[in-house]
C-alpha cells in the first residue's frame, strides 16, 4: 500500500471532515492532524487557500505523491480508496465501481447539500422560516427513504455487496439527523445499517477528531447544545 510517508490532514468536527477521517482511520494510513477553527476561519487563511482554493475543509497533502494537495471529502475518499491495491473499500472491478461511486455522489448531491440547509433553516436561520425548514427536512427525510427502501430490498451495504467509501460518507452525514430536524423511528433498516457502521472502531475513531463528536458533546446536556446553536449563529452572522 502506498502510504509510507502519509498524508498531513486538515479537518474539523464536521460530516465532511468525518468522511476524510473515516477512510484514513478504516485504511490505518499514517498522518499528522491539522486541526482547522472553522469560527477563527482558520480555513480561509492565505496558507490554506493554497491547499484548498475553496477555503473548505477537509483536506489533505498526500506526501507519497510529491506533497499533492486533494480538496473535497469525495475526492479525498475516492483518491486514497484507490490508492489501495486490495480494493478494500473501493472494489477494483468497474461495475462495482460504479455502484460505489454512484452512491457516493448520491451523498456528495443529494444528502450532504439537503441536509445542510435543513440544518441551517432548523438551526441558524435568524427566524424561524417555516417553508425552508419544511422543504429541506422533507427532501433530506425523502433522501433517507432512498436508502431505507434500497436497504430493505435484502441488502446489508449501500454497494458492491461489501462495506465502502460509500457507507462512511452518506453515514457521516446521517449520524446528526436530529441536528437537522429529521427523525428516522420509521426506517427499521436504515438504523440497522447505521448501528453497522456506527461500532466499526475506525469510525468511533474518526468521529472524535480532531475533537469529541458534538453529536456526544449535546446529545444528552441541553444547554451544551443550545450554547453551540448560538455559537454557530454568532459565527454565520445570524446572531450578535
Amino acid at each position: 500500500m502506498a502510504f509510507d510517508k502519509g498524508v498531513t490532514l486538515y479537518t474539523a468536527g464536521t460530516p465532511n471532515g468525518w468522511k476524510a477521517n473515516m477512510i484514513i482511520e478504516e485504511l490505518k494510513i499514517p498522518y499528522k492532524l491539522h486541526a482547522i477553527k472553522l469560527s477563527d476561519n482558520d480555513q480561509k487563511q492565505e496558507w490554506f487557500l493554497k491547499i484548498n482554493p475553496n477555503g473548505r475543509i477537509p483536506a489533505i497533502v498526500d506526501h507519497d505523491e510529491g506533497d499533492l494537495p486533494v480538496f473535497e471529502s469525495g475526492a479525498i475518499m475516492i483518491h486514497l480508496a484507490e490508492k489501495d491495491p486490495n480494493g478494500t473499500f473501493l472494489p477494483k472491478d468497474t461495475r462495482k465501481k460504479a455502484e460505489v461511486i454512484s452512491w457516493l455522489m448520491f451523498q456528495m448531491g443529494g444528502i450532504g447539500p439537503m441536509q445542510g440547509q435543513a440544518n441551517h433553516f432548523v438551526r441558524y436561520a435568524p427566524e424561524k422560516i417555516e417553508y425552508g425548514m419544511k422543504r429541506y427536512t422533507n427532501e433530506t427525510k425523502r433522501l433517507y427513504g432512498v436508502i431505507e427502501k434500497h436497504l430493505a430490498s435484502g441488502k446489508e451495504w449501500l454497494a458492491a455487496d461489501q462495506y465502502t467509501i460509500a457507507d462512511m460518507a452518506n453515514f457521516a452525514w446521517i449520524a446528526w439527523h436530529d441536528w437537522a430536524g429529521v427523525q428516522i423511528d420509521d426506517m427499521p433498516h436504515l438504523q440497522k445499517w447505521m448501528k453497522r457502521i456506527e461500532e466499526r472502531a475506525a469510525i468511533q475513531k474518526a468521529m472524535d477528531i480532531p475533537e469529541t463528536s458534538f453529536v456526544k458533546q449535546y446529545e444528552n446536556d441541553p444547554q451544551k447544545k443550545q450554547e453551540m446553536i448560538d455559537g454557530a449563529k454568532k459565527f454565520m452572522g445570524s446572531q450578535k
